[in-house]
C-alpha cells in the first residue's frame, strides 16, 4: 500500500469582516475607450465612433433623462410609493450606448435594472414603475418595443435570449449585418456565476446563435465583490466557450456604442455570439433595500465619481463641441418635467384587482388554478368590513 504524500494546505478564505475594494479601472485595466473621463476623444485600433456631435448630444440627453427618471423612482420608493427600486446610477453609458446600437428588429432580454435600454426602446417609464409598485406584472407587450419583460430570476434571461436567437436563426432572419436580426441579453457580474448563464454560453456557441451577451460588471453582486465571482476578467471566459469576448469602458458611451454595434452586426450576419464586459461601477445601492456602506469603502465611490459617464460627455460637448449652457439647462428642465409627470402618473395608477393575477398564468385556466383563485378571493373577502 503506497503512502500518500500530503500536498500544500488548501487556501482558506474567511468571510469579509470589513468593506473591501474591488479592482479599480486604471492603467492596469485594459478596455476599449474612445472618450476619457476628462472628455477627450482617443483612438483605438479596432473600434471607432464616426457619428457627429449631434448624435453625442442625443446620447447626453438620453443619459441625463434616464438618470432623472431613476432618481425620481428612488425618491418615490423612499416615500412608500414603490415597493422596491433597482437603481442604474453610474451605468447610464453602458445602457444608452448599447441601447442606441440596436436596430428595430433586434430583441432585448433585460434584467430588472435596464431602465436606460427600456428608454431607448420606447418603453414608457411609467410601465416600469407599475411593476415595482405592484399594480401589474409588467404592463408592456414585448412585441411592441422588442423589449422583453424584466427578469427577476438572476441569469435566466440569457437562456431565454439564446432560445429566441436560435428562433431568429431558424426563421432565416440573419445574414445581413445591417438589416438582419439579433438578440441581446443583459446580466450582471454576479449572474456570470449562475449555471443558466454558462449553459446559455454553451448553447449559443454550439448553435452559433445570433446573440450578444452584455455583462454590466458594476463590481458588486449585492455585497459580493467581483473577485468572489472570477479569477480572470469576465470577458476572457468567452474563449473557453468558443466565441469572442471584449471588455469596454462601461462609463464611455461612445466606446460602448461602437463595441455593441460591431457585436450586433457580427450576430446579424451569422457569425455567432459575442460576450461584452462593460466595466463600470454601481454608484448607488443594489436596490433600495440595500445599504452599500456596510460592505464597500467610500473612497471607491469617490474614485468612480471622477469617471462619471455623464460628466465626461458634458466635458466633451462644452470644451470641444462648442455647446453652450443653454443646451444643458434645457435638458435639465426637460428631465424635471418628465420626473413630475412620472410622479403624477405613478400616484394615479389604480390598485389592481388581485384575482386578475390568476388570469394570465395559462392560456386555458386549469382546475387547480381556479381553486387557488377562489381560495384567495375568499381569504381577501374575510377582511372586508374590518376597521
Amino acid at each position: 500500500m503506497s503512502e500518500s504524500v500530503p500536498g500544500p494546505a488548501p487556501e482558506v478564505f474567511a468571510p469579509h469582516e470589513a468593506p473591501v475594494s474591488p479592482p479599480q479601472a486604471s492603467e492596469e485595466v485594459e478596455f476599449v475607450q474612445l472618450l476619457t473621463p476628462e472628455g477627450e476623444r482617443v483612438e483605438h485600433p479596432d473600434f471607432t465612433f464616426d457619428l457627429d456631435d449631434e448624435t453625442i448630444k442625443g446620447f447626453y440627453r438620453d443619459m441625463v433623462l434616464v438618470r432623472r427618471i431613476d432618481s425620481e423612482a428612488t425618491a418615490l420608493q423612499r416615500q412608500g410609493e414603490l415597493g422596491l427600486w433597482a437603481s442604474l446610477l453610474g451605468q447610464e453609458a453602458a445602457q444608452i450606448g448599447s441601447g442606441r446600437a440596436l436596430n428595430k428588429k433586434d430583441m432585448v432580454f433585460p434584467t430588472y435594472r435596464e431602465h436606460g435600454v427600456a428608454f431607448c426602446q420606447g418603453v414608457n417609464p411609467l410601465n416600469l414603475l407599475g411593476l415595482f409598485r405592484g399594480v401589474d406584472q409588467g404592463a408592456w407587450d414585448p412585441k411592441d418595443n422588442n423589449f422583453h419583460l424584466y427578469t427577476i430570476v438572476i441569469g435566466a434571461q440569457t437562456l431565454h435570449a439564446t432560445g429566441y436567437a436560435m428562433g431568429q436563426q431558424r426563421d432565416h432572419a440573419i445574414g445581413d449585418a445591417e438589416n438582419g436580426e439579433a438578440t441581446i441579453a443583459y446580466f450582471g457580474d454576479g449572474a456570470s456565476s449562475q449555471g443558466d448563464v454558462n449553459e446559455a454560453f454553451i448553447w449559443a456557441s454550439v448553435f452559433n446563435a445570433p446573440v450578444v451577451f452584455f455583462c454590466q460588471n458594476n463590481q458588486w453582486a449585492i455585497s459580493e465583490p467581483i473577485d468572489r465571482q472570477t479569477r480572470i476578467p469576465l470577458y476572457q471566459r468567452a474563449a473557453g466557450f468558443g466565441f469572442p469576448g471584449i471588455r469596454v469602458d462601461g462609463n464611455d458611451v461612445l466606446a460602448t456604442y461602437a463595441v455593441t454595434q460591431q457585436a450586433l452586426k457580427r450576430a446579424r450576419e451569422g457569425s455567432g455570439p459575442t460576450l461584452i464586459e462593460a466595466y463600470t461601477y454601481r454608484m448607488g445601492a443594489h436596490t433600495t433595500s440595500d445599504d452599500p456602506t456596510k460592505y464597500r469603502l467610500n473612497e471607491d465611490l469617490e474614485h468612480w465619481k471622477l469617471k462619471d459617464p455623464i460628466e465626461r460627455v458634458h466635458a466633451y460637448l462644452s470644451r470641444h463641441a462648442g455647446v453652450d449652457h443653454d443646451f444643458f439647462d434645457e435638458i435639465d428642465a426637460e428631465g424635471d418635467k418628465i420626473a413630475a409627470e412620472l410622479r403624477a402618473g405613478c400616484l394615479a395608477l389604480p390598485d389592481p384587482v388581485l384575482t386578475d393575477f390568476f388570469q394570465n398564468v395559462y392560456v386555458e385556466e386549469t382546475p387547480q388554478l381556479a381553486e387557488q383563485r377562489d381560495q384567495f378571493a375568499a381569504y381577501a373577502a374575510s377582511f372586508e368590513g374590518e376597521g
